[in-house]
């Protein structure tokens, strides 16, 4: 049975349709919490707090075939917020500029957002894969696979697509 029939039938009540839906995600939902550097214990609270958000929304998703990238998405958003609350998020060593002047930080700014705005513009499937894919941290294709519910072959090809609809968008600053 899909996805989306899934979220509308356990959204109706259906408690084998949403046994159904944790069984086919919480490996995924476990394995972005665990890439985060999260404890067993810790992990599982994002888990469950990932499935109480959808829970929380189950019957609002605009398109309930999406609700594997929209679990993923929110089990990366609940993972930060996790490292937030214990105060353990750090920048990794050695990424981003190492020079810092107004200029970098205005020139950063200004492209972030002409990104941002060039991303709203593109398909939201595209959109949904290259958020997956730019994520930290990153998930494997099989992962993106699992959340975008699209052939493990496809991710590669697909991304590409997606990045010539993106660039097209940006024109000459891509």
């Amino acid at each position: 049975m899909s996805t989306g029939d899934l979220v509308r039938r356990a959204g109706q009540g259906d408690a084998e349709a949403w046994r159904a839906l944790v069984g086919r995600y919480s490996r995924l939902l476990c394995s972005i919490a665990r890439s985060y550097g999260l404890s067993g214990a810790d992990a599982e609270d994002v888990v469950q707090t990932t499935w109480l958000r959808l829970v929380e929304r189950l019957t609002l998703l605009r398109d309930p075939a999406r609700a594997g990238a929209w679990l993923a998405v929110t089990a990366r958003h609940e993972s930060m917020a996790t490292l937030r609350r214990a105060g353990r998020e750090r920048p990794l060593k050695g990424t981003g500029p190492t020079v810092t002047g107004p200029h970098h930080v205005v020139f950063g700014r200004d492209l972030a957002a002409s990104v941002g705005a060039a991303l709203e513009t593109i398909p939201p499937r595209c959109r949904e894969l290259l958020e997956l894919l730019a994520g930290s941290p990153r998930l494997s294709y099989a992962e993106i696979s699992a959340a975008l519910e699209m052939p493990v072959g496809s991710v590669g090809p697909t991304r590409a697509r997606c990045l010539t609809h993106l660039r097209r968008r940006l024109g000459g600053r891509a």
